[in-house]
């Protein structure tokens, strides 16, 4: 079952396009980043799926069906910043989200336990650090244990150990086989997070699909000799490798992730009287494949 499928959706603001023509769909109990720079369109699409803003073309489907305001109530929402009162506990405030949602507050211990504020449950919101009020946003989400939940930048702002913290809550609430659609522009997290991907760049959707196929790292050998042309002539007859580059005195052969076998380089160059002086092997990083899908 698809969780979510966007169809052809566009929104415009006059003459803007902040989306054009977008499609894809999240698959149950998946952890789905869509994944692009600022302006790229990933809040606006987050706001017209669960009908805060409306779209000007296309459509979308929540759970296979056309989607109603009693679907969007089995889904857990964090759209902006948390919104708490900072005089009351987290306690109490989750009391008030309970109530304004309609769920029993018996729910409340349960949530508390999951982000790992229920030694700190009683004390006011103000005294909070970022994590810890983002922690507790994402507590109000879970209230009524949704198996859907949306984020936008559930780690904007925070320090490093803050993001650490959602990153593990948001892998502990995919174990327990919950689909989380997240928007996010820090590529390292959608990584270390998502198991698929949508990536945005100014309204089009530029790829999607498994992020390990999406922003998959290709393995880079760097080698070098001291006769770079001869070389060079003899890795014309060297399988397996999908590219090579030119890198100052050095030269690159690229490989698929996990295929390069630096024994069978180093003897192929052996047996064609190249010896190697340079030899190192490198990952592609994350970072430099999606400049490449996104320019």
């Amino acid at each position: 079952m698809s969780v979510l499928t966007v169809e052809d959706l566009y929104k415009n603001y006059g003459v803007v396009q902040a989306l054009k023509g977008v499609s894809f769909s999240v698959p149950e109990g998946s952890v789905f980043g869509i994944l692009g720079p600022n302006g790229s369109g990933k809040t606006t699409l987050l706001g017209i799926i669960m009908d805060v803003l409306k779209a000007t073309k296309g459509n979308y489907k929540l759970f296979d069906k056309e989607a109603t305001a009693d679907q969007r109530k089995q889904i857990g929402t964090l759209l902006e910043t948390p919104n708490f009162y900072h005089y009351l506990s987290a306690k109490k405030n989750l009391e008030i989200a309970a109530a304004i949602k309609g769920q029993d507050t018996s729910d409340i211990p349960r949530v508390l336990e999951l982000v790992n504020l229920t030694q700190r449950k009683d004390s006011k919101f103000s005294t909070y650090s970022l994590g810890m009020k983002q922690r507790l946003a994402i507590a109000s989400c879970m209230l009524g244990d949704p198996q859907v939940m949306v984020f936008d930048e559930p780690t904007n702002g925070l320090d490093p150990v803050g993001i650490a913290e959602i990153r593990e809550l948001i892998k502990k609430l995919y174990l327990q086989g919950k689909t989380i659609i997240m928007a996010s522009h820090l590529l390292d997290e959608v990584e270390k997070v998502c198991t698929h991907v949508a990536i945005l760049k100014k309204g089009v959707l530029i790829s999607s699909g498994d992020v390990n196929e999406i922003l998959a790292n290709e393995d880079i050998v760097e080698i070098g000799s001291e006769d770079n042309e001869k070389l060079a002539l003899i890795l014309q007859s060297l399988n397996n490798y999908t590219n090579i580059k030119k890198s100052g005195n050095l030269l690159q052969l690229f490989y698929p992730v996990g295929t390069a076998d630096l024994v069978e380089i180093n003897r192929h160059c052996y047996n064609n009287g190249v010896v190697l002086n340079h030899m190192i092997i490198k990952k592609k990083s994350l970072e430099a494949k999606f400049f490449e899908l996104t320019n």
